[in-house]
């Protein structure tokens, strides 16, 4: 019998514990900031800035004499989603581009997890808001 309510009690608090992830509006935000620092990156600059989404994560990329390069300096190391975010559309890769004006062509990212979704959208203008 106190076996039996300790297993109770044991199965209860595991129930109970938060989800160690952020949620995903808190991901939401943080890739929505890095874009904003990006089109930022890329005023500064004076140089193209790219990033790529993928279903597995996202990075930067600038754009030189040498044609297309990584950017890993300061807050633009490659990003990974956390488990079970899936990012809309889907398929392959979804690529913008803010350039050394800060505007970028419209691109629309749409992450998802345990059904809850929130948008992040940059406009023509190079705007990158967050909704949903």
């Amino acid at each position: 019998m106190t076996v039996t309510i300790i297993g109770l009690a044991a199965g209860a608090v595991v129930l109970a514990m938060p989800d160690p992830r952020p949620a995903v509006g808190a991901e939401a935000e943080r890739f929505a900031a890095r874009l904003v620092r990006a089109r930022e990156e890329a005023i500064l600059s004076n140089r193209p800035v790219a990033v790529e989404a993928s279903t597995t994560g996202y990075a930067f990329s600038t754009f030189g004499a040498d044609g297309w390069m990584p950017l890993t300096e300061g807050p633009f190391d490659d990003e990974t989603w956390e488990m079970g975010t899936t990012l809309s559309p889907g398929g392959e890769p979804v690529r913008a581009v803010f350039d050394p004006t800060g505007v970028a062509e419209p691109a629309t990212f749409t992450l998802g997890r345990d059904r809850k979704t929130r948008t992040v959208t940059i406009d023509g203008a190079g705007e990158v808001t967050l909704d949903g």
